[in-house]
């Protein structure tokens, strides 16, 4: 099932500034929240996805990939072992952004409305890990084709020892004084309105709930250690160099049991020995010698897919350029494909023996080897213009 658009989920448009989307995203995560709507299935659907398309739109560069890619540019397809981009977000994450929206601890946005009770971990701050950046090269055959790859990350992990906690066992950890767990205090301001109640982040557990009594002594109360753990990355087909796709909850470990960061896993092209890469096109330069552009003959030319067979018809100029449909690059997410443009060119022999001079010196003579002005005048380039268009 195809997903929908960001920009018509939160009722907004491409040209909508940062602040006209944070509000339309207000205003949907308080008609759709959890709190508002116990039970309701389709609300919570509703909820997530507003929260995933506030997730992409309100970052600039999420935004500029999706802008020109759609869904795919921020990854909507699931990968092996986490979604991309905003696809894998859960609870936690949407309860993160919070702290942004609404301007409190964290929690539920009526909580400092209304005074309600925060949701269990989501009302309290959790810490996010940071996000990762790799660098994944394919080549021209993985990029037409699509590629899984298995790469080894050096990153924070989860402690095995405390299994996250940064305690050194159970006994060590207690609710924290200050806020009595909830991860945030309240302030109650009186106005010319009346009482006014807000809430913000407790400066004693920074929004955790608790207060760990004695360290771990693997991690030192962080929760993670570093470590290595192989990802598998399933790269679609149709990726461009440059592109950036988004593995949510495959980057750092979050401090004491928070949620992992992002993995951003940038494209490199590895060049190909003889094809060019046009967009979704893919251009191959094909030389013939003069005799065989003047009597034809049936040559074999390289495609991603392997080898294929095209015919030269007798008297072919240098310069003209024959196609072969659907044998380019597929655009990314869709079923089309690009084609593969062969660009004639005619090889001039350097030395000569003195037959060979002889004999052309012959054929100089001749109307069918005198040039034809104004036939093959025009640029490669010029040329490549004209057929797209």
């Amino acid at each position: 099932m195809s997903k929908r658009d960001y920009y018509d989920i939160l009722g907004v448009s491409k040209s909508s500034s940062a602040d006209e989307i944070k509000k339309a995203y207000r205003k949907l995560a308080i008609k759709y929240h959890p709190d508002k709507n116990p039970n309701d299935k389709s609300a919570e659907d509703k909820f997530k996805e507003a929260a995933e398309a506030y997730e992409v739109l309100s970052n600039p560069e999420k935004k500029q990939r999706y802008d020109h890619y759609g869904h795919a540019g921020v990854g909507s397809s699931a990968a092996s072992g986490g979604g991309y981009g905003g696809g894998g977000m859960n609870m936690e994450d949407i309860f993160s952004q919070f702290g942004d929206i609404f301007g409190g601890g964290g929690g539920s946005p009526f909580e400092s409305f209304f005074g309600g009770q925060q949701q269990s971990r989501g009302g309290r701050r959790v810490a996010k890990g940071s996000n990762l950046r790799i660098k994944v090269k394919l080549t021209l055959e993985e990029i037409a084709n699509g590629a899984e790859k298995k790469i080894k990350v050096n990153k924070q992990v989860t402690c095995k020892t405390c299994e996250g906690s940064g305690a050194k066992d159970r006994n060590s950890v207690s609710t924290c004084s200050t806020c009595g767990g909830s991860g945030a205090v309240r302030r109650v301001t009186n106005t010319i309105l009346g009482q006014m109640q807000t809430s913000s982040t407790c400066p004693t557990c920074n929004g955790s709930g608790s207060q760990i009594t004695n360290k771990c002594n693997s991690c030192h109360g962080e929760g993670t250690v570093r470590g290595e753990e192989t990802i598998s990355i399933n790269i679609p087909a149709g990726v461009s160099d440059g592109m950036q796709l988004s593995m949510s909850g495959k980057g750092n470990a979050g401090p004491n049991g928070g949620i992992p960061g992002d993995l951003i896993i940038l494209i490199e092209e590895i060049p190909h020995e003889t094809l060019k890469r046009e967009g979704n096109n893919i251009v191959y330069d094909l030389h013939l010698s003069i005799i065989d552009a003047a009597l034809g003959l049936s040559a074999e030319v390289p495609t991603i897919d392997g080898k294929a067979k095209i015919k030269i018809e007798p008297g072919t100029q240098s310069g003209k350029l024959l196609r072969l449909k659907g044998k380019g690059i597929p655009e990314i997410n869709s079923y089309q494909r690009g084609d593969e443009i062969i660009h004639v060119n005619i090889w001039t022999p350097k030395a000569l023996s003195s037959e060979e001079r002889e004999l052309l010196e012959k054929l100089r003579s001749s109307p069918n080897f005198k040039p034809q002005p104004g036939k093959n005048d025009k640029s490669f380039f010029e040329k490549m213009k004209e057929y797209f268009e």
